[in-house]
């Protein structure tokens, strides 16, 4: 059976969902809710351990190939992939879709730390 992956990674969190083919939440998961908090949530081994757990819930119902779908900036974009392949799900399409404006609204001012 076939589904989709959806990673949303910020810079604070990873955001996981695998959806069947005809769009319903089958598995969903995030670095937050795997254990990790604070700092430790954006680092790319938490998105390792949280896509691990998304994807062994979704193999036990039915899942083997998927479509992924990487939104976002965050460091938890490759290792939510790599992490996909370890567990044994068959991707066939890769695509980013981060949202890039093409000069539309005025941007927040600038951030100073």
């Amino acid at each position: 059976m076939s589904g989709k992956v959806y990673v949303l990674a910020t810079f604070n969190n990873t955001l996981l969902t695998i959806a069947d083919a005809s769009g319903n939440t089958v598995a969903w998961g995030s670095a937050g809710s795997s254990g990790f908090k604070g700092a430790r949530r954006a680092t790319p081994y938490a998105a390792t351990v949280a896509m691990e757990a998304v994807a062994r819930k979704a193999m036990a119902k039915g899942i083997t190939e998927v479509e992924v779908f990487v939104k976002g900036p965050g460091s938890g974009r490759d290792s939510a992939l790599r992490a996909l392949k370890a567990v044994g799900l068959k991707m066939t399409l890769i695509a980013d879709v981060t949202p890039i404006p093409h000069n539309g609204a005025r941007p927040k001012k600038r951030r100073r730390v």
